[in-house]
């Protein structure tokens, strides 16, 4: 396995940033109502939203990482808004995440200003070149490119912000929302009566080396463009947007995707990220040899948790199941098998995780699963959290399964090698 595992990494490695030429852009706002956002104080007038005396932080339901942003905005004399990105969904939306300035510069109640203040900065960690912006009254357009770790900021057609948020985190270490790489997007509002239209966002997968995964001979089991080869049974929550295979988390049948082809022996490979928010609850601590952590009273304890759940099954089997969750145990791990008091102390103990690896929630992990016969390898973000595990009984042969749990979910670059 370690042969296999260390050249495919590097070949399909590298930063999670993309070209700006991306197409896919899809509207983050109906022109009609609030669906798709959260928050108070905003109206919509004459296909716009409208930040009222009461408006603080409107915020997208779905979070986002690596993306480009579209939007027209409107300032009064004296307005004062902000684009928050890499949100939380809590606290102070330019600390909690990050700030892009949205500011009517030329009232004279802001002639002390900053640099970091002015329109188009990131508030507190990057100035903004003072220029490009319209007349109050008149519609300015503005595109933001977010990615790993790059910020760019076009106001009008001028670049007036880059920004390497890895450098800003180094130099700002107490920042809070410059350490996030992922988060919902967010108008932060100060009561006046900023307008915003013509939003549009195209999401962009992490990128990946195509040729030197076609050489190391993987073929696509997903092709970046509709859902060919797997079973959806038009299900309206799985859907594809510029190569990215999303779940909504919304109920709906089939709830699970399944491959038309069955697999036998074979490495997969593919990218994940939670795209929205989940309840709080509680979950066990789990140890390394599978058993939860009892406390003094006996019972196992718990941990509050944001619940995200999904998972890949193998050879068409729902017990060979390979996770995906929030858990304080992490992802990789076969719950089927952990849990089968019909199972060998070693056999629990093999497929329980040895690490968490996983990112942030919201950012892209990168996962690579070897099935061999009944043994079962994972790599997460280039860790081995599961190591040669036997999975007694498990089938021959069988389909590949995307496991939709509740949880909003996207896939991208998936590939496999039949062995």
């Amino acid at each position: 396995m370690k042969n296999l595992l260390i050249p495919f990494i590097l070949a399909i490695a590298g930063s999670n940033v993309f070209a700006a030429e991306s197409s896919g852009a899809r509207p983050l706002f109906n022109g009609k109502d609030l669906s798709g956002w959260s928050g108070d104080g905003y109206i919509v007038e004459d296909g716009a939203i409208v930040c009222t005396p009461e408006g603080k932080n409107l915020m997208t339901e779905q979070t986002f990482a690596n993306y480009i942003l579209e939007f027209d905005f409107k300032l009064p004399p004296g307005g004062n808004n902000g684009l928050g990105i890499h949100y939380p969904g809590t606290g102070d939306g330019a600390y909690a995440g990050m700030e892009i300035q949205i500011l009517d510069n030329s009232d004279p109640k802001y002639g002390e200003l900053k640099d970091y203040q002015f329109n188009g900065s990131l508030y507190t960690l990057a100035p903004a070149k003072k220029s490009g912006l319209k007349p109050v009254g008149e519609w300015n357009h503005e595109r933001v490119v977010v990615s790993n770790p790059g910020l760019t900021v076009e106001l009008n057609g001028e670049i007036i912000l880059r920004a390497n948020l890895d450098d800003l985190s180094a130099k700002h270490p107490d920042h809070q929302g410059a350490k996030r790489r992922a988060g919902h997007i967010a108008w932060l509002g100060h009561g006046d009566r900023v307008a915003f239209r013509n939003i549009e966002i195209t999401e962009v997968k992490p990128a990946a080396n195509t040729e030197g995964v076609m050489a190391a001979g993987f073929t696509r089991l997903f092709n970046g463009k509709n859902l060919d080869g797997w079973k959806h049974g038009n299900s309206a929550e799985w859907t594809v947007s510029n190569g990215i295979l999303k779940h909504s988390g919304r109920p709906g049948e089939p709830s699970d995707l399944w491959t038309e082809k069955e697999y036998g022996d074979c490495t997969l490979v593919f990218d994940w990220r939670w795209a929205g928010s989940g309840p709080l609850q509680k979950q066990p601590i789990v140890l390394a040899d599978g058993n939860n952590k009892l406390g003094a009273d006996g019972k196992p304890e718990m941990v509050e948790i944001e619940e995200l759940d999904s998972g890949i099954y193998l050879r068409g089997n729902i017990q060979s199941q390979v996770n995906l969750w929030n858990w304080p145990i992490g992802s990789g791990e076969v719950y089927g098998y952990r849990t089968n008091p019909a199972m060998s102390p070693e056999v629990r103990a093999g497929v329980t995780p040895k690490a968490k690896a996983d990112l942030p929630l919201g950012e892209w992990n990168r996962t690579m699963v070897t099935i061999k016969g009944d043994r079962l390898t994972v790599a997460l973000n280039g860790r081995v959290v599961i190591d040669n595990a036997q999975l007694p009984g498990v089938p021959a042969k069988g389909a590949i399964g995307l496991q939709h749990h509740g949880s909003a979910i996207d896939f991208a670059n998936l590939w496999i090698k039949e062995l």
